[in-house]
């Protein structure tokens, strides 16, 4: 399954693995999380929830992380992206939820990251409501607590 990952502009596209944990991730989605720097490898922040289920098999227990791989504590509700390898093993019981398909160095940035996660459908959607409400100030779309303008529509 694909995400979308987007931080300072730039969409960068990852593919989750097939398990349990992943599927929960995925269910969690859309979700903006602000990852924060660790061992200059790293960027992590916590999820809203902790990924349910059980500790993961050893198939998908992440010991030696590489680059552009997404993993999350199975104890915990903090999703990390790995950005840069130092040769550490990371120690514990991670899910490797996926892994960014490319791009991974857009995660080294210096200082905190803001970023939204999402399937590529809702991108797609929020995408669809940005240009509704460009094109339309007082929309639907545009309505944040404000009184709505309005939009004339020539419909000749």
């Amino acid at each position: 399954m694909k995400i979308h990952m987007t931080l300072e502009g730039r969409v960068v596209a990852a593919t989750l693995v097939d398990s349990d944990a992943a599927r929960a991730f995925a269910a969690m989605l859309p979700l903006s999380i602000t990852l924060h720097g660790l061992f200059g490898r790293e960027k992590f922040g916590s999820l809203p929830d902790a990924v349910p289920g059980a500790m993961p098999t050893a198939e998908f227990r992440t010991q030696a992380c590489e680059v552009g791989d997404i993993v999350c504590w199975s104890a915990g509700p903090d999703l990390a992206v790995i950005h840069a390898q130092d040769g550490q093993a990371l120690e514990g019981g991670f899910h490797l939820l996926g892994r960014i398909d490319a791009g991974a160095d857009a995660f080294g940035a210096r200082g905190p990251l803001d970023v939204r996660i999402a399937l590529p459908d809702d991108d797609e959607a929020q995408d669809q409501d940005r240009d509704a409400a460009a094109a339309c100030p007082g929309s639907a779309a545009s309505y944040r607590g404000r009184k709505p303008n309005s939009c004339a529509v020539n419909a000749s």
